[in-house]
């Protein structure tokens, strides 16, 4: 879905990937290297309706129905668009406009004898609300992981719809305990020395921080879960380690299983919660989760 240059050309057509393109100038390129390597190519155009970031207008089509009909090893699978803001608001007066505009594209197109087939426009937002932009594919995104876009989705769905729809967050992100310290009343904890303890306090030191996509901003607010008990942040998140307050939560030793998201006994964190205290969406919280850290699918 995003930008590609024409160095990934060779590799686009080797691997029979499908390219949305938005440069009418990569058209001849392609068209190049997939002669050169005797594949069809199948491509997307993105189109431009009101988010003003990548697509072609409507008067731009000419151009490129004209470079495609020159072509003999492309073919124009679909179109597809973004919305501007159909999960930031209850009005979707906005996002209405852009469905009608996504519909002359796609005449226009059928017009000039170059009927696009397989069209998609709707994220999870437009997946939930509009049934009329599924056209013949979706891009669930978020959704997919059992998070609601916004809560202004959320608050859209119950406006105007008696079903249910029940998204639960797929995702556990867990750490181990590794360390356990207990230090006395007025001791400064981490860099910059932005907490006091006061009283005897017992620590645990988890190796995660920053780099992993634990948030500098959860600093003294965020919360990690150790046996169904929350246990706060205390001082700064660290590039690679974050210090959690553990008086209260009688039995940790070390190696203890961690949730950073997920849930633990009746307590559960979100990357809702996370966001809300980060200032930011739950989006960013998951995809800086670092993708060096291992994954594991359970059925």
């Amino acid at each position: 879905l995003g930008y590609a240059n024409k160095t990934q050309l060779e590799s686009l057509v080797r691997y029979d990937l499908s390219p949305v393109l938005t440069n009418p100038g990569l058209i001849p390129l392609l068209e190049k290297e997939a002669a050169k390597q005797k594949k069809r190519v199948k491509i997307t155009l993105k189109c431009e309706t009101g988010t003003h970031r990548q697509g072609l207008l409507l008067e731009e089509i000419p151009e490129y129905t004209t470079l495609l009909k020159k072509t003999s090893f492309l073919t124009l699978e679909g179109l597809s668009t973004h919305f501007a803001n159909i999960e930031d608001t209850s009005d979707h007066s906005y996002a209405r406009k852009q469905i009608t505009l996504f519909k002359e594209f796609l005449h226009r197109f059928e017009k000039a004898g170059l009927p696009p087939q397989r069209n998609h426009i709707a994220c999870s937002a437009a997946t939930i609300l509009f049934p009329d932009t599924h056209y013949q594919m979706v891009r669930t995104g978020i959704s997919s992981y059992g998070y609601w876009s916004s809560k202004e989705t959320y608050l859209s769905f119950r406006a105007h719809t008696s079903k249910e729809l029940n998204l639960e967050p797929v995702l556990t992100w867990k750490t181990r305990i590794g360390q356990i310290k207990d230090v006395g009343p007025d001791a400064y904890i981490g860099y910059g020395c932005t907490y006091r303890t006061n009283q005897p306090t017992r620590l645990a030191i988890l190796p995660v921080g920053y780099y992993d996509g634990f948030d500098r901003k959860l600093s003294n607010s965020g919360h990690v879960l150790i046996h169904g008990k929350r246990a706060p942040v205390r001082g700064r998140v660290c590039m690679n380690m974050i210090i959690v307050d553990i008086t209260h939560i009688p039995g940790c030793r070390l190696n203890d299983e961690v949730i950073l998201l997920g849930r633990s006994g009746d307590e559960r964190l979100t990357a809702d919660d996370m966001a809300s205290l980060a200032g930011t969406i739950n989006y960013e919280v998951l995809s800086r989760i670092n993708p060096l850290i291992p994954r594991r699918i359970v059925p």
